[in-house]
């Protein structure tokens, strides 16, 4: 009697554990990457810090430094720090795992969008963070030291930096990836440049509500980052007026799994 095929329910369950077996690979390799970045990065543990420190230092009174409030905050935020910077320095391997796992179950017109926004992506959000730290902290820093009365020592804490600093690295960051977030859902067919353009008004309202939610409650602040959001969206528009709707592709098919 020939051998009886593994019933469908099976061969579900046996695609289900390759598939979690590789994501567990794939994780552990982009694990590996950061940790890797991590040791390497840890002998400048201190210059990193410092260097993210400077916009603020430069802003403080002439000999004011940054303040460390807590017993292990003097090591502990600097730690952050660089574990923060190596996971940027690994990001293109991490997102070359994340494009390894998913590409095989792509058809071919997806695999050729796919790559470029996952790169444009990238780009964008260091471009934001590049802004953000080379444009943005100096003007606030400046701004808001001005305003400090004569007699009070201003030396914010370590740790309250920290935390400042990531938040605006990640408004910024996502701010910038708007062109390519609307040049998407124009490519998709899931709205027109047609409406976006009747959506202009709201957009410009929805930037500066944004702006002053995610920004230090100074009018200087808001605008540095209301603005740029507001261009960021008319090049989207100006982008997805280029690349147009999706067009259906005749005999595209699906790329063979791994």
């Amino acid at each position: 009697m020939a051998q009886e095929a593994p019933d469908s329910g099976e061969q579900v369950e046996q695609g289900f554990l390759s598939h979690l077996i590789e994501l567990r690979s794939r994780v552990v390799r982009a694990a590996v990457s950061v940790l890797v970045a991590f040791l390497a990065l840890w002998p400048f543990m201190r210059q990193i810090f410092d260097a993210l420190s400077r916009p603020m230092v430069s802003a403080l009174p002439q000999g004011a430094k940054l303040l460390a409030t807590g017993v292990i905050t003097p090591f502990l935020v600097p730690l952050k720090v660089t574990l923060f910077a190596a996971f940027l320095l690994a990001s293109p391997y991490v997102l070359y795992q994340a494009w390894a796992f998913i590409a095989p179950g792509l058809y071919q017109h997806e695999k050729r969008l796919a790559l470029p926004v996952i790169v444009s992506s990238v780009f964008m959000f260091f471009a934001g963070m590049a802004y953000c730290y080379f444009v943005v902290f100096g003007v606030i820093f400046r701004f808001i030291s001005g305003f400090a009365p004569e007699n009070v020592n201003v030396s914010p804490d370590i740790e309250q930096y920290f935390d400042f600093v990531m938040r605006m690295f990640l408004a910024f960051g996502l701010a910038f990836e708007v062109p390519i977030v609307v040049m998407l859902l124009v490519r998709f067919d899931i709205t027109s440049v047609a409406k976006l353009r009747h959506l202009r008004p709201y957009m410009v309202v929805g930037a500066f509500v944004i702006a002053a939610v995610v920004t230090p409650p100074d009018v200087l602040s808001q605008l540095l980052l209301a603005v740029p959001l507001w261009l960021l969206f008319e090049l989207g528009v100006l982008l997805a007026t280029v690349v147009g709707g999706r067009k259906a592709p005749d005999g595209d098919a699906q790329a063979p799994a791994k």
